[in-house]
């Protein structure tokens, strides 16, 4: 299973994103089961109609809820409050609180490797970033 973070999947949907060539390509040579989350896909939502993608925005949404790009997880409320006391322990990083969710959820399930393009991942120390 690989972890998926919003700066991948906006990669990916937008061509002229700098990271898309590299994305796209991971992307079709993947095989592993890919996973995301429900912030994530917030996130990713909100970042392309914020950049005026919102033609992308809704194609990638309904591929996001009818599940046919990645398993979406849902964040539990055990998994808010251990984003809360990373978000709290970590303040000299500058990781959104979405980013302490996802740092959550990669240990929480044993993730080893996160498709991210965000250098926060790398800093995590949890999954071995890709591509």
């Amino acid at each position: 299973m690989i972890f998926v973070d919003t700066g991948a999947w906006f990669a990916v949907a937008v061509p002229s994103d700098p990271d898309h060539d590299d994305a796209s390509r991971w992307l079709a040579d993947n095989t592993e089961p890919l996973l995301t989350t429900d912030y994530i896909v917030d996130e990713t939502l909100t970042l392309l109609r914020a950049r005026g993608e919102r033609r992308r925005a809704l194609l990638l949404g309904e591929a996001f809820f009818a599940e046919q790009l990645a398993d979406v997880y849902r964040l539990t409320e055990a998994d808010i409050a251990s984003a809360w006391e990373v978000f709290r322990r970590f303040d000299d990083k500058g990781w959104s609180f979405t980013d302490c969710t996802s740092k959550v959820v990669i240990e929480r399930l044993n993730i080893l490797q996160a498709f991210a393009f965000d250098q926060h991942f790398r800093q995590f120390g949890s999954a071995r970033v890709v591509p």
